[in-house]
């Protein structure tokens, strides 16, 4: 029996998408905040200090040399818990990403294969879940579950995956027409090898996309959880959890908020500029 080639939309097209995002001065620099943001979450914790260490002495010191950003109330430096904070801030939006992808991805496939009763079911339980304000509906959860660091990931996680359910859905019921599909089906693969080596390649496109702007907003959910005591607890170096920290003293120390939220800026417009570059991207080739 022959064997069915699946035409490799995203992959022919992966070279080309690369040489447009280069040409788009938006996309270049998102690419380049989120591979130096990452860069000081990978290893940036290697050149600094304790990110606990600090004396009550050297308390609220105002920016200098020896501390760039300044210390806060316990002395700490600052600079060091931004650092040690960028990894635990972009290992949040990245961990919570991954997992609603692969739940939007596993619900959103088996709505578009199976159809019928299953496909209605799944529908439904999308729409109950879009029907909320995301954070909204996070806070909830959060709050039912206790706040910690764990538990502010699981909210976020398990009520963010329906955009991706519905995008793979209407990838699939659009891919299950094309000529292909039903050479594989007629030529007797399996279902997991249908999904694995014809469906997935050709989706991967608009999840892609999607979840590459959907970091952004996931990161400052994440950030304004911790900063309402739900997620990351002090002394735990997060980002929101810095900035809850440092409102106390916005007027006598406003080094405390600033530092943590310029970084959530950066790394919002970062996530989102790339997101758009790849959508842009994405377009162009289609419309070739």
């Amino acid at each position: 029996m022959s064997t069915i080639e699946t035409p490799r939309i995203e992959r022919v097209r992966q070279s080309d998408i690369v040489a447009t995002l280069r040409t788009n001065p938006a996309s270049l620099v998102g690419v380049a905040i989120i591979s130096i943001l990452g860069a000081v979450a990978i290893v940036g914790p290697v050149f600094v200090g304790d990110p606990q260490a600090g004396e009550l002495a050297n308390g609220l010191q105002s920016p200098s040399r020896r501390h760039p950003l300044g210390t806060d109330p316990l002395g700490r430096d600052v600079l060091t818990r931004l650092v040690y904070g960028a990894r635990l801030t972009l290992g949040i939006a990245v961990a919570v990403t991954l997992v609603r992808l692969v739940i939007g991805i596993v619900v959103g496939l088996f709505a578009g294969l199976f159809g019928g009763v299953v496909d209605e079911s799944l529908m439904r339980l999308v729409d109950f879940m879009l029907a909320f304000p995301g954070l909204v509906l996070a806070l909830v959860v959060a709050g039912i579950l206790g706040p910690s660091l764990r538990n502010a990931l699981l909210a976020l996680a398990v009520v963010g995956w329906g955009s991706y359910a519905r995008v793979v859905r209407g990838s699939v019921l659009s891919l299950r027409e094309k000529p292909f599909v039903d050479a594989a089906r007629l030529a007797g693969v399996s279902r997991l090898r249908l999904v694995v080596t014809h469906l997935l390649p050709n989706i991967l496109g608009p999840i892609v996309v999607l979840a590459s702007l959907n970091l952004g907003g996931v990161l400052l959910a994440a950030s304004g959880l911790s900063f309402l005591g739900l997620g990351a607890q002090p002394p735990t170096p997060e980002w929101g959890t810095m900035i809850a920290s440092g409102t106390p003293y916005l007027r006598s120390a406003p080094w405390l908020i600033n530092a943590p939220g310029v970084a959530i800026a950066i790394a919002v417009l970062g996530f989102n500029l790339l997101g758009d570059g790849i959508r842009d991207a994405l377009d162009a080739e289609v419309g070739h």
